[in-house]
């Protein structure tokens, strides 16, 4: 086991090195260990689901490293994580930076405030468990694991049928990405000669003082204060019309972007492999329905599914809906990196935790023992119902949401 974890832990920091940050220096050290420990530890739960199934190991010692996996990733995700969250956004907080580790601290004693007070209004397990036990931790993980879940697998339901079939991508020419182009070079052009017009003004106004400060008297005074005051004014009317054409270029700027990959879907939906996503997405869409009618029946009669719901999170949300993780370049700075990447090691291990539970329902009795053992007197029906109820929300709201934004695309495009 301890070779298969050391092995995790190069592979999580080889991935974190090659694949996630390459673009982004992350200078602190501390960061990129913890992201491979829960990296690895998230990881070896798995396996450990593997060697129950395979029998592999003794009894006794598959117990031993279930029980040290979870303690070890509950120190991480409860204590270590969070702490250094709120220790990196103080210090990006230049008031803060000279008190960093007591205002980290308040911060971390507010996450466990409100992480603490989730478990109220669960039913998640029993009352005679003291304040410190295992169950009492991993149960508030996993409402917050699989609600992201359930988020994510809801989404990923929806949105992959719509983004793989062809039936739903808008009609766009060369002519009007042209056209919307053609207007943010015209947009660029007068912010340029508006900047050109402050610098002058600017440089008008500091000549003019100096010529007035020559002058004495009275009356060159007021002359110099009323002048001072003109220029002031068109610079501030000048400024306020850049900042508004600055805004509608990062408009344009999007929507251009948004037309000239639209127009790429459409190329690529007519080759074969585009052809084959676009079946896909026929078949995506039979199942997403299909889901949802599940997700509702077993809600209405509260009934506990027993077909696997991580397994089709997975699939959906991650091999069909071609997540890539180019966004994390979007929102990555030299300064949010480090909060970025414990961050996503915080969803990352809450996410395998959660996937533990779910999937002991799966797994045959006589193989789930262990398992049971060391989760706990767990409400492991609750997780199940409130994976459902997350994710009809979810695929109800996202199908909502998509509705209005592909009918609101051909009237901004047609605005354009």
């Amino acid at each position: 086991m301890f070779t298969s974890q050391v092995l995790f832990f190069g592979f999580g920091w080889l991935f974190f090195m090659r694949q996630l940050f390459k673009d982004y220096e992350v200078r602190q050290y501390i960061v990129q260990v913890v992201f491979s420990v829960t990296f690895a530890f998230s990881c070896t739960m798995f396996e450990l689901i593997i060697f129950e199934i395979l029998g592999a190991l003794s009894s006794s010692s598959r117990y031993f490293h279930w029980k040290l996996n979870l303690y070890v990733i509950l120190l991480v995700l409860i204590f270590v994580v969070p702490f250094y969250i709120g220790y990196f956004v103080v210090s990006n907080i230049r008031l803060l930076q000279r008190q960093r580790l007591l205002f980290a601290c308040m911060v971390w004693f507010t996450f466990m405030y409100f992480f603490w007070k989730l478990g109220d209004p669960f039913p998640i397990l029993s009352p005679k468990h003291g304040i410190l036990s295992i169950e009492q931790l991993i149960s508030r993980v996993g409402v917050i694991g699989v609600t992201l879940m359930a988020l994510l697998s809801g989404f990923g339901a929806v949105n992959c049928p719509y983004t793989y079939m062809s039936y739903f991508l808008r009609n766009v020419t060369d002519s009007d990405i042209l056209a919307l182009e053609r207007r943010l070079l015209q947009t660029m052009d007068m912010i340029v000669s508006k900047k050109k017009r402050i610098a002058m003004t600017r440089r008008q106004m500091y000549q003019r003082g100096e010529d007035q400060n020559k002058q004495t008297g009275f009356w060159g005074m007021i002359k110099s204060v009323t002048s001072t005051q003109t220029g002031s004014e068109n610079l501030s009317l000048i400024q306020q019309e850049v900042d508004a054409l600055e805004e509608l270029s990062r408009q344009l700027f999007l929507e251009t972007v948004d037309l000239q990959s639209t127009k790429e879907r459409i190329e690529y939906s007519k080759t074969f492999q585009g052809k084959y996503f676009n079946f896909l997405g026929y078949f995506f869409s039979i199942y997403c329905v299909w889901k949802i009618f599940m997700a509702t029946i077993n809600i209405v009669f509260d009934r506990v599914g027993k077909t696997d719901p991580v397994t089709r999170g997975i699939e959906i949300t991650v091999n069909y809906l071609g997540i890539q993780f180019d966004f994390f370049y979007a929102i990555s700075s030299s300064k949010s990196s480090n909060v970025i990447v414990l961050v996503l090691a915080q969803i990352m291990g809450m996410y395998f935790v959660s996937s533990v539970l779910l999937m002991r329902m799966s797994m045959p009795l006589e193989y789930r023992s262990i398992v049971t053992e060391v989760l706990g007197e767990l409400q492991f029906n609750f997780y199940h119902r409130w994976f459902d109820v997350i994710f009809l929300v979810s695929a109800l709201s996202s199908i909502l949401f998509l509705y209005l934004a592909h009918k609101q695309a051909p009237e901004k495009h047609m605005a354009l």
